[in-house]
């Protein structure tokens, strides 16, 4: 008999645990749950592309990445970029991986490794000063996409509506334990989200003219007990260095080139620098600890530290599971989520059509028709194929088509999942 993941047993599993506010629950969010955000007019209104599609508020870290060289008209930065490009391809041995290594963590690590040794010589055929103008050129191109809450042509309350949906779930779900938010985006959505609906949280800084990174205080689960945890594992626009107290510190009108926490890869060679090392631990002990689960969405797995840190978490833990919802239709035994799930039998890679769980790659299909009392639940977050016609048109021979496509792998049907889940019919 062919393998197969029911989507339903799945559905109803998430449900679950959802319900059970004696788990512990965590959630991953990557660069899809901004992306989910849509741009909007003053009024609100959705912008449309040529395809009647929603443009994404933020784009996607490849879309940057390509906006952002694609703009450069210097030559001596296009041509150091090409070289870092061959660079990064040559250097990295999986073939997957070599398709999408040049993009902005990658390029803002590889100038920060030459700002490094580069002396009074030149690398790339820039010198130390221009190796900084192009870091400080991508820092700002960056700001400029990412600090969407300074527009003035947007709606951001409506461009962050699902933040705010998921923050009014949070605040009623009215669990045992606090959730804990990790994400690697370093925009505002979350925070914007969060108090548009008079959710408390924490997120490692204390104070008030100057609030400051304490890392003691993440580590102190009796803190705030009931405050949400938002841990930003990549950084934060608004995230400085104080050169007088020596210290992390936040604030809104960081400029570009005083942002100390950007995506580079250095972060991974310096073991305490804050506040990433902090954030990477309490992801790892959130996980060690039992009785947990940890959703994933929006993440693409990129992150190799990350990922050796999730895994390395895991095999400390008895109990506590990953969900991993993964938005990628090609989902396949070589993509580089269906590799990180084979480390592991505690975490479920679940992609639009196909699954890993328990160590079983396979499609998603409904074993059975789902009872009238569910079918309409079930169907919100399964699409089903469309029947194929076996014999001659017309003659009602079409059998039901039990395969399809998961929803909840999309960040904006996840957060509905959970309104749905909790709030049925109308919702203040």
């Amino acid at each position: 008999m062919e393998k197969s993941h029911d989507p339903r047993e799945f559905i109803r599993g998430v449900q679950q645990i959802l319900i059970n506010n004696k788990i512990r629950i965590g959630f991953l969010f990557g660069a899809g749950s901004s992306m989910a955000a849509p741009l909007t007019d003053k009024e609100g209104r959705q912008i449309l592309d040529k395809k009647k599609r929603s443009v994404p508020l933020i784009p996607g870290v490849w879309a940057m990445t390509d906006k952002i060289v694609s703009g450069i008209k210097e030559k001596d930065f296009i041509v150091a970029l090409k070289i870092i490009k061959v660079e990064l391809e040559d250097a990295e041995k999986d073939e997957i991986k070599k398709k999408s290594v040049f993009m902005l963590e990658n390029i803002i690590s590889s100038i920060d490794q030459k700002l490094r040794v580069v002396g009074k010589d030149t690398l790339c055929g820039l010198d130390k000063e221009r190796l900084r103008d192009l870091r400080k050129l991508f820092q700002t191109k960056i700001k400029e996409m990412v600090a969407v809450h300074k527009r003035k042509d947007i709606n951001i309350n409506g461009s962050s509506k699902l933040h705010s949906d998921f923050a009014r779930w949070i605040r009623y779900a009215n669990r045992e334990h606090s959730i804990e938010v990790f994400t690697t985006n370093y925009d505002y959505l979350f925070e914007i989200g969060f108090e548009s609906k008079k959710l408390p949280y924490f997120d490692g800084f204390v104070g008030g003219y100057k609030p400051f990174f304490d890392p003691i205080s993440v580590e102190n689960d009796n803190l705030i007990p009931k405050w949400t945890r938002l841990w930003k594992l990549h950084g934060s626009l608004g995230w400085g260095y104080d050169l007088e107290e020596k210290r992390i510190i936040r604030s809104r009108e960081m400029d570009a080139d005083e942002i100390v926490i950007y995506p580079s890869m250095l972060k991974y060679d310096d073991s305490r620098k804050q506040p990433y090392s902090s954030y990477i631990e309490r992801l790892s002990s959130f996980l060690k600890k039992d009785d947990g689960v940890l959703f994933v969405c929006g993440y693409s797995f990129g992150d190799d530290h990350l990922n050796d840190t999730m895994m390395n978490a895991l095999a400390q833990s008895k109990s506590t599971t990953i969900i991993a919802l993964v938005f990628d239709k090609l989902l396949d035994e070589k993509s580089i989520a269906t590799k990180i799930g084979r480390r592991s039998n505690k975490i479920m890679i679940c992609g639009n059509k196909k699954a890993l769980i328990g160590g079983c790659f396979a499609d998603w299909m409904l074993k059975r028709e789902p009872p009238i009392d569910d079918f309409e639940f079930i169907d919100q977050f399964f699409d089903r194929d469309g029947p194929l016609p076996v014999k001659e048109k017309g003659k009602a021979d079409e059998p039901e088509n039990k395969t399809g496509e998961l929803k909840l792998v999309d960040f904006k049907e996840f957060v509905n999942f959970l309104m749905e889940l909790s709030y049925p019919g109308k919702i203040e």
